[in-house]
């Protein structure tokens, strides 16, 4: 068995995954996670177990699926009631701390796993997002403005959250220095940008805002996809209807891509830590996303769909052990990375986690495991599931058309084969292949069913709907209401 090593586990939130440098981007500039997948490895086809913030945080710190655990929802936040890699970390007498956004209940009593919460950002009232509980009739959701409305220069309170998290990490990372040797510590440093308020810092917006951008793939409304799911979606989350010209668009791109910009940023403030502390040749350094997010693609903005911009994740793995340089196309999940940073601390591995060790894939090990991504929350009626299979990527829905694309003949998903007869056995291998791991409309009738047993605890549909409207949740320390 190697020698365990410390793990620093770097995640943003909402990073497109193809808003990358080392993945091809044609301008976007992330020196610093490009610097990092140069001496390691990045996987080109990593996935969300889920496409929205709060059950795709409970399935990375599980290791476990959404219909697994069952935090299905904006409005089921993990409680710690399923065993995480913080508590396996913890009770083997490691050092498992968190800096920033957990998204997770946080209500007193809880017991997340963790040894020690530094500026922890959780769902508001340890509540959530009840309005997305309604899975039936479905209104238009409230605030669908602000996607547009904040899209330019200038700070907000992410952008400002995350420098605390940044300068967080790098004091933690000069203490641990100092402490006496002892079992590897695990750091989770976990910043909010890119995600929306598209509000970038005014020298990275200046310089996006400055070049001829191109308009988001499959923008125009005469070229747009059209599917029951993504069209019920863009209907609740009416982003795309106050974005009213090229203008406007263009301000939104440019400030996510200031957002990423700025998010490299403070990744590298914590990699010239690691560095400065002495501790880099001894530590593991795992870097992803929650989720990624459309930025306009197929006009559909924020997360929630199946496609590779949202259930995509960016995945990079660097340290002793992993070969250098190196693109991996293995499909991969968030549930590998539970084991990942177990393996690498020399911890037991979680029971019932079925990811793999992303260092052993790396190397060239292909694991028998299923890369899922599942959605059962905001915008939509009934469960929707995402299977990678070699090329494949197969979308089912329990209420709507399935969709099956060739991803390594059409990366760009410009070609829904579904409904082409010459795929038709494809389409059934497919099909074949998720049923043996789920059962779709099972797992849909238990996900709507907790969904309206919590709803029925806030006090019924109306309740629900009259709270709030779509925002974001606050920073620690400040006032903002945002779901």
């Amino acid at each position: 068995m190697a020698e365990p090593l410390n793990v620093l586990v770097l995640m943003s939130d909402e990073h497109n995954p193809k808003f990358l440098g080392c993945a091809g981007h044609p301008y976007i500039e992330t020196p610093h996670l490009d610097r990092l997948a140069a001496g390691g490895t990045r996987f080109s086809a990593a996935y969300t177990c889920s496409p929205i913030c709060v059950p795709a945080r409970a399935a990375f710190a599980t290791g476990r699926y959404v219909h697994d655990i069952g935090f299905w929802d904006n409005g089921d936040p993990y409680d710690g009631s399923v065993p995480s890699w913080h508590h396996a970390l913890r009770g083997a007498g490691h050092s498992a701390v968190s800096i920033g956004k957990l998204h997770f209940r946080g209500l007193p009593g809880d017991d997340h796993g963790w040894s020690q919460e530094i500026l922890p950002m959780h769902v508001i009232d340890g509540i959530g997002d009840v309005k997305g509980l309604v899975r039936e009739r479905i209104p238009v959701r409230k605030g669908g403005d602000k996607m547009a409305k904040l899209a330019g220069p200038g700070e907000s309170t992410y952008t400002r959250y995350d420098q605390q998290i940044a300068g967080a990490a790098c004091d933690w990372l000069a203490r641990a220095a100092t402490q006496p040797p002892g079992k590897p510590w695990v750091l989770f440093v976990s910043l909010v940008c890119p995600h929306f308020p598209l509000t970038a810092p005014e020298r990275w917006y200046a310089h996006y805002h400055a070049m001829d951008l191109p308009a988001p793939k499959r923008y125009a409304p005469d070229g747009r996809p059209r599917h029951p799911f993504t069209d019920e979606y863009a209907r609740v989350v009416d982003y795309d209807s106050h974005f009213h010209d090229a203008a406007d668009v263009k301000r939104a791109v440019a400030g996510y891509s200031g957002l990423v910009s700025y998010m490299d940023e403070q990744v590298g403030r914590v990699l010239d830590a690691l560095h400065a502390s002495g501790q880099a040749d001894r530590t593991v350094v795992l870097y992803t996303s929650d989720h990624g997010d459309n930025l306009g693609a197929r006009g559909l903005w924020g997360k929630s769909t199946l496609y590779e911009e949202s259930a995509g994740v960016p995945m990079i793995l660097a340290g002793p052990g992993v070969p250098a340089g190196q693109v991996v196309d293995e499909p991969v999940s968030h549930v590998d990375c539970a084991t990942t940073i177990l393996q690498a601390a020399g911890a037991p591995r979680l029971d019932g986690a079925p990811g793999h060790d992303l260092a052993d894939i790396a190397r060239g090990g292909r694991p028998a495991r299923p890369v899922l991504s599942e959605y059962h929350a905001i915008g939509s009626t009934a469960g929707a599931t995402l299977l990678r299979r070699g090329p494949w990527k197969y979308c089912h829905y329990v209420d709507h058309r399935p969709q099956l694309f060739n991803l390594d003949d059409d990366p760009q998903e410009l070609n829904d084969l579904a409904g082409d007869p010459r795929h038709a056995q494809d389409l059934q291998d497919c099909e074949a292949a998720l049923r043996h791991w789920l059962d779709p409309e099972l797992v849909d009738q238990r996900a709507k069913k907790r969904q309206r047993e919590l709803l029925d605890h806030f006090g019924g549909r109306e309740a629900a709907l009259g709270r709030g409207d779509l925002g974001f949740t606050p920073a620690p320390g400040t006032n903002a209401s945002f779901d």
